[in-house]
């Protein structure tokens, strides 16, 4: 069905802080609204308000009908030990819920009395519910769409295979066929492209295209926004407002800059002109009182009509500054925009390595049916590379090979001397756990004083309320700055990076990129991120595909 959601006046956040306030938002069919916005300003508080999972601290969110089925799909694909594939995607397509609403209801039909709410009434509406998630045919529809992605019956079988059982790749591949098995009326998605790999991006975006409903997606996927997104609604967290902008992501990246430079413009010449009536007030106080002081001074008892004049004179300069003061009071305030909060790093360099990086010579990995290679590949000192392929094609697998981490079945692999490796890994693996962060942060450098490492981790928007945290309790987003910031720390001249964008801010995202391009050591970058792969400056790219590494 074609259905409208409606928010009015919304406000959302804590009891101890409000993140957004007084948003208007309707999302009608056909509408992409991408939502942006530094990490914590309240995007994904949002999605949760409009999917009905969050209230409200203010205003109200309709729809209209008021059965329409609206489909939150959160930012982590949480997987629950024991449920299996088949599971997982009922339970993230909604199907689950409307089965088990509807056989409450069939239960409270066979047990009903004569007395009280018609059950035949509550179980005919979770009869129709249930129908329309696509609950009926999921499990016919379910291995076509999971062959398509690429996870065939054998690797992957829906009725038995566990979720914790499949790798990253394989899980975002899941992930996506339960969106794309999904029959929302509303999507709500949050982060949707994280983990996907390029053919998994293009379905998405051909998904979102096709839906006739409307969409809201929070994302930080520059190229997936400018060609998916049809508005844009900004959530401000320095300027405290929300902006609803027309037309797609490139024209709000366009109007942001022209509506951010005028109103500096508005302040300055605000500023400008409250400075200068202050300054001429104050002249012409200086003026009055030395008027009157020279009155005094001057005219003798006996010459009134002198001093008359010169109290007369004085009167003029007083009635002058309060005029001046009148017009200072009825000029209309301009507040000073406030500076927003930028991660600004650089990233730390070590002594040079040996001018051979790495080296792999017929290397052959096998792991059960995988087999990569033979890979024969050099990494030289000051290489950058870009690494791309689909997800489980073995990009994981050639790192570990390249750093020495993984000893080939067949050839050899060696690394250079005097290699110091900064990595952030896909899983953010250096950043889990139940040790505080700071506790974590201080193993890694133990020369560091608290204070400094309180401060570095500060300057990454890391604050004394996450220092203190379980690192398994940070965010993804307060991993991936918390891996950054030992990145300055720590001198390194063979930087890895495995999908860094993956939960990074928009600023936190070009902050990277211009740090990246000062940074002079190697690089191993492994992404996904079309505009990242443009704005990078690399040597060389290599796509493992196939179990083959090929140079493009």
């Amino acid at each position: 069905m074609t259905a409208t959601l409606v928010a009015k006046n919304l406000a959302g956040g804590f009891a101890h802080r409000t993140l957004f306030e007084g948003l208007d938002l309707t999302v009608a069919p056909g509408d992409v609204i991408g939502v942006v916005g530094v990490n914590g300003a309240g995007k994904s508080t949002l999605l949760r308000i409009l999917a009905g999972e969050l209230e409200p601290l203010e205003g109200t969110v309709s729809l209209a009908p008021t059965d329409a089925f609206v489909g939150w799909l959160p930012q982590e694909h949480e997987r629950v030990p024991g449920e299996t594939v088949a599971a997982y995607i009922a339970r993230r397509t909604g199907c689950t819920e409307a089965t088990d609403v509807m056989e409450a209801a069939a239960a409270a039909l066979a047990e009903s009395t004569a007395s009280g709410p018609d059950p035949a009434d509550a179980y005919a509406a979770a009869l129709d519910h249930w129908l329309a998630t696509g609950a009926a045919d999921l499990d016919e529809r379910l291995p076509e769409v999971l062959a398509d992605l690429g996870l065939d019956s054998e690797a992957v079988q829906p009725q038995s295979t566990a979720m914790t059982a499949l790798s990253g790749g394989q899980a975002a591949r899941v992930g996506l066929a339960a969106l794309l098995l999904s029959r929302f009326d509303i999507v709500l998605l949050d982060e949707p492209t994280n983990d996907l790999d390029l053919d998994g991006l293009a379905r998405l975006e051909r998904f979102v295209a096709d839906l006739r409903g409307g969409v809201v997606l929070v994302s930080h996927d520059r190229e997936f926004l400018a060609r998916s997104v049809t508005r844009v609604l900004e959530l401000d967290l320095a300027q405290n407002t929300t902006t609803l902008f027309g037309g797609g992501y490139e024209s709000y990246l366009e109007e942001r800059e022209v509506n951010r430079r005028h109103r500096r413009e508005q302040y300055e010449e605000f500023a400008e002109k409250k400075a200068d009536l202050v300054a001429r007030a104050r002249t012409q106080r200086e003026w009055s009182s030395q008027g009157v002081r020279n009155a005094i001074r001057k005219a003798p008892d006996n010459d009134k009509i002198r001093r008359r004049a010169a109290n007369e004179s004085s009167e003029k300069q007083a009635q002058k500054v309060r005029q001046m003061e009148s017009r200072i009071a009825r000029l209309e305030e301009v507040a000073e925009p406030r500076k927003e909060w930028v991660l600004e790093f650089t990233i730390a360099a070590a002594p040079r390595s040996s001018s051979v990086v790495a080296t792999l010579d017929n290397a052959v990995v096998r792991q059960g049916d995988y087999r990569l290679g033979p890979v024969t590949l050099q990494v030289n000192a000051g290489e950058r590379i870009g690494i791309t392929g689909p997800n489980g094609a073995g990009k994981s697998t050639l790192l570990g090979l390249l750093l020495g981490r993984r000893q080939p079945d067949e050839g050899r692999a060696s690394v250079g001397v005097n290699v110091a490796i900064g990595e952030i890994d896909q899983a953010r693996a250096e950043f889990t756990g139940s040790d505080r962060l700071v506790d974590r942060f201080e193993q890694r450098v133990p020369a560091w004083p608290t204070s400094d490492v309180r401060t570095l981790l500060a300057k990454f928007g890391l604050r004394a309320d996450h220092v203190d945290r379980p690192v398994d309790e940070l965010s993804p987003g307060e991993r991936t700055r918390a891996g950054l910031a030992l990145l300055q720390a720590l001198g390194t001249n063979v930087l890895v990076l495995d999908e860094p964008t993956n939960h990074l801010d928009l600023p936190a995202i070009e902050q990277l990129e211009q740090a990246l391009e000062t940074y002079d050591g190697a690089l191993l970058l492994v992404t996904h991120d079309r505009r990242m792969l443009q704005n990078v400056r690399l040597d060389r790219r290599w796509l493992v595909d196939g179990g083959a590494v090929t140079e493009l």
